[in-house]
């Protein structure tokens, strides 16, 4: 939690506390004169960099109750605002508070409006705090904070008036159903006893209350009294139960221990000092251009924060990226004097044998040659696979021989001029396409086939021919020249044949076909 400082503010004076390290410090105090502001301008001079929580205790602090039509949302807040500007048109330091609905006809908003109608009390104060540019995070009610006490203390009634004594005087406060409803301070005149004033004070504030008919006459009202101990066990003595009233009675001790305060507070000044400094509730009233300086603080304590954040996750970045950097270079030593073994123990092994036939080098290049020559090489298993699958679609073709050969530069083995019989031939250089490097060498097929149609039958003939000789034509990278039809066709050939006798099997009508494939 941050340091910060909190000032208590009354008619009289404006107590100066520190808080840090969850502690209030001893207070400083100033009288609320010129020369008390003078000297509080001093004091900020040098206590102006922590946020700063005006709290009011005042007399001049009013309390009104209306009934306001049920708005929701910026109209309903601009309609209260305009209603806090008819009521409280002097002073700035204005709120409503809305505390439910009625019940009754159409259910109006229950608004409390409160104000400190003396703004001149507290505006020297604020003007010291604007000139030092010490972060003004609110100005507060006593009166409100007073149910977050309650809260604490698990005080809950029906009706009940808190009493407490305080730097201003004697403070009472009317909740109903936990809801502020009314306060007045009360200023015991000097040598008046506090112990003897609170019954009677009690007495006419319960008057009041049924007067402006916030209590009915035969309700019970409980009367929380938060004193010091010696002062509890006078209130003991003097103040008695009634028909429509019930004393309780909290020592500070007991209210600073349920609290977990260091220390028993010597008013109730410190309990609200404590509560606003550890809930940090919103300003009760507007700060308007005076809460310029506190967003600067937060701001730059954001940008802190920031940093802090940033300069942490570098630091990380940083000694992450050394690790991994000791590590890497640790394994690298390891790989390092790995390898050194590894070749130190491949060179005692290569020292105890006959020399290699052959580099390395050359030996990956004749794996390399042999994987192409498999993958390359000329092979007819592919070109037998295309005809096998057209003669499944041609049932009417039958095949009678195949002659398969790889097309390769070189001239073809002949024999020399002039050479006696026997003499060897001369035979051409291969050309590395024969084997498929660097790429496949274009392949040849003649194919010699015969029609099982009747050779009489020549245009069945001749369409199943072409038939075939098509689907051959249609592969990829195929084509297919006719080279022997199954007859003679020439405009100048002799037909024969006799009408109606079978053809033998020399007379089937036979045709070639050369092939050609590029892969």
């Amino acid at each position: 939690m941050f340091p910060k400082q909190l000032f208590y503010l009354t008619s009289e004076q404006l107590q100066a506390w520190q808080w840090q390290r969850g502690a209030l410090s001893a207070p400083v105090v100033f009288a609320a004169t010129r020369a008390g502001v003078e000297e509080f301008r001093a004091y900020l001079r040098e206590n102006s960099t922590r946020p700063a929580y005006l709290v009011v205790d005042v007399i001049e602090e009013d309390f009104t109750r209306h009934l306001m039509p049920h708005v929701g949302g910026k109209p309903g807040r601009s309609l209260r605002q305009r209603r806090l500007f008819q009521q409280y048109r002097e002073s700035p330091f204005r709120t409503a508070l809305v505390q439910g609905r009625s019940e009754e006809g159409r259910r109006d908003d229950i608004v409390l409006l409160t104000a400190l109608t003396n703004p001149a009390l507290v505006t020297p104060w604020l003007d010291a705090m604007e000139a030092a540019h010490a972060p003004l995070a609110g100005v507060y009610s006593a009166t409100l904070l007073a149910p977050a006490l309650l809260d604490k203390l698990e005080m809950q009634r029906p009706n009940l008036l808190l009493v407490t004594m305080q730097s201003g005087g004697l403070r009472q406060t009317y909740l109903r159903d936990g809801q502020l409803k009314f306060s007045r301070l009360v200023q015991p005149t000097e040598g008046t006893d506090v112990a003897a004033a609170i019954e009677p004070e009690t007495s006419r504030t319960q008057q009041f209350l049924t007067s402006v008919r916030l209590l009915e006459r035969d309700e019970m009202l409980d009367v929380l009294v938060l004193m010091p101990a010696g002062v509890v066990e006078q209130l003991g003595r003097v103040c008695e139960n009634g028909p429509h009233t019930t004393f309780h009675f909290v020592p500070l001790d007991a209210a600073a221990a349920a609290l977990q305060m260091d220390g028993v507070p010597e008013r109730a000044d410190e309990v609200l000092l404590y509560l606003l400094a550890r809930g940090e509730p919103d300003s009760h009233y507007p700060l308007g251009e005076r809460g310029g300086d506190y967003l600067l603080w937060r701001q730059r304590l954001s940008l802190y924060a920031s940093s802090a954040v940033l300069g942490a996750v570098c630091v990380a970045w940083t000694v992450t990226n050394l690790v991994g950097y000791n590590v890497a270079q640790g394994n690298a030593r390891g790989l390092r004097s790995e390898t050194a073994h590894y070749q130190a123990a491949y060179r005692n092994s290569m020292s105890s044998m006959p020399p290699a036939l052959d580099k390395t080098a050359n030996m990956k290049a004749a794996v390399q040659i042999e994987r192409m020559v498999a993958q390359q090489g000329p092979w007819p298993l592919h070109m037998l696979t295309m005809v096998s699958d057209a003669l499944e679609k041609s049932p009417q073709i039958q095949l009678t021989e195949l002659e398969w050969r790889a097309t390769v530069p070189g001239a073809p083995t002949e024999t020399a001029p002039g050479a006696a019989p026997g003499t060897p031939t001369l035979v051409a250089p291969t050309s590395s396409l024969a084997l498929g490097i660097p790429k496949a060498p274009p392949q040849t097929l003649r194919l010699q086939a015969e029609v099982l149609a009747g050779k009489d039958n020549y245009r069945t003939v001749l369409i199943s021919m072409n038939a075939f000789a098509q689907r051959l034509a249609g592969l990829p990278r195929v084509t297919v020249e006719i080279a022997e039809l199954p007859f003679d066709i020439r405009p100048n050939a002799k037909l024969s044949g006799s009408v109606g006798r079978a053809g033998t099997a020399e007379s089937r009508a036979r045709f070639t076909l050369d092939l050609v494939w590029t892969p």
